[in-house]
This record gives structure tokens, C-alpha cells and sequence, in this order.
């Protein structure tokens, strides 16, 4: 039976597709029946999170813990099955998720910006189609409508 005892980053390193927790010595451990594991950094070094999907990227690596002379190895499969690796990882990642969220309502913010000046140049060009249309109707329609929506 496996339970996370510790699980802390030595650091975390971000990139624009990726959220990677650095492991080192002493930084995580884990009881296997009872006793206690500690990470070996000899195989997989870090857990790599895709930002987009929020899904660990790399499950088929193998992490190595050692408990005097007996060496376990454990995928990182393995690891994500345990609920408590989850809440740690959740814990260590979570920040990292609020800057994602932040840049994404400010690209709304930006999209939303773009869209209105789209719409304000078409009813500029329908403005001039109406005028060499010589429909003042339409002319007379599409002026208030721009001067009530942009001023």
C-alpha cells in the first residue's frame, strides 16, 4: 500500500505549454507497507503538467525511492492513483493556474476590444456603400446606429 508522507518541489519550473515540479533528496517520501521510502532522484527527476489539459504529462516515467538497501521503483501511474498525490500536487501547482486564468479573461478583455472595432469599421464601409448606393435610408440608419454605439 502507498501513501504520500511528503511531497514538496524543490523548485518549480514554468513554461508556456508546461508546469514542471522539480524533485530532489528529501523532498518526498513515501510509505510502502508501512515503511518508509525515500525519492532517489536516479530515473525521473520531475512531474510535468500539461497547463492546457491540467493532466500530468509524463505518467509512463518511474520515480526511485530507497529505504537503506532496498530500492522500490514507482511509476508515475502508480502515483497518480493515490488521491493524497493528487492534493499535494494540487497544492504545489495551483498558483501556477491562477496567472492562466488571469491571461485568459485579458485576452478576452483584448478579443472583445478587436470585435468592436471590427463592427465599428463595418458600419463605416456600410456607411460608404450606402452613400455611393445614394440610399439615404439606409445612410440615415447606420449613422445613428454609429453615433449611438460609438459616439
Amino acid at each position: 500500500m502507498l501513501n504520500v508522507k511528503m511531497l514538496k518541489p524543490y523548485y518549480v519550473k514554468e513554461d508556456k505549454r508546461f508546469i514542471r515540479v522539480v524533485l530532489a533528496y528529501q523532498y518526498f517520501s513515501l510509505f510502502i507497507d508501512d515503511e518508509l521510502y525515500q525519492f532517489i532522484p536516479k530515473e525521473s527527476r520531475e512531474i510535468i503538467i500539461d497547463r492546457k489539459r491540467k493532466r500530468v504529462h509524463n505518467v509512463f516515467d518511474i520515480f526511485v525511492f530507497q529505504r537503506g538497501k532496498r530500492i522500490v521503483y514507482v511509476s508515475v501511474a502508480d502515483l497518480i492513483a493515490l488521491p493524497d498525490f493528487l492534493t499535494h500536487l494540487h497544492s504545489i501547482t495551483a498558483p501556477y493556474y491562477k496567472e492562466d486564468v488571469e491571461n485568459l479573461i485579458e485576452e478576452k478583455t483584448d478579443i472583445a476590444a478587436i470585435i468592436g472595432e471590427l463592427e465599428k469599421n463595418n458600419l463605416q464601409r456600410l456607411i460608404d456603400q450606402s452613400l455611393d448606393l445614394r440610399d439615404q435610408d439606409a445612410f440615415t440608419t447606420l449613422t445613428k446606429t454609429l453615433h449611438s454605439e460609438y459616439g
